[in-house]
């Protein structure tokens, strides 16, 4: 892993321990990466109970509570979704922190609103969510997906409050 990538797992450990808060993620196009970045960190079991990968628009609404209808009108690659997507993976696990991603990460997928690279984020700390798009374009597959996750953890630590 990125050392970079690593130290902000690092400090995001020791934050969410010093808040005595829990993080959960509830991810799509990052297939789980987010969560593998931070259970490198020794001691993440003590922040971290557990994650959702979500591929599947059945998944997002089955077991984060997303509502068929936000997709419907917005399209799952939205931060409406994505907002959902983190309150509902806090919900599930009862986490101060909740982060939901969903996005094209191609080559295949792209729209001309949407296109390759987009990445919607969705985050719930302490009950107000916010949420964010970014747009990792003229990259391959892997890295949008490396660019999306060193994006929540810069977000993360930009959000939590000092322990």
């Amino acid at each position: 892993m990125d050392g970079s990538l690593y130290r902000m797992a690092e400090e995001l450990c020791a934050r969410l321990h010093g808040l005595g808060w829990h993080v959960s993620f509830a991810e799509s196009c990052t297939g789980g990466l987010a969560a593998a970045v931070l259970v490198d960190v020794s001691g993440a079991s003590e922040v971290f109970d557990g994650s959702f990968v979500t591929y599947a628009n059945s998944a997002k609404v089955r077991y984060l509570g997303v509502e068929e209808t936000s997709i419907a009108a917005h399209g799952v690659v939205s931060e409406e979704v994505a907002g959902q997507m983190a309150e509902g993976c806090a919900a599930a696990y009862a986490c101060e922190v909740g982060v939901g991603i969903s996005g094209i990460a191609g080559p295949l997928g792209g729209t001309p609103d949407k296109p390759v690279g987009t990445v919607c984020f969705g985050f719930y700390v302490a009950g107000k969510t916010v949420t964010a798009t970014c747009h990792f374009e003229g990259m391959g597959r892997l890295a949008v997906r490396q660019s999306a996750v060193r994006y929540v953890y810069e977000r993360l630590l930009a959000l939590l409050p000092q322990a």
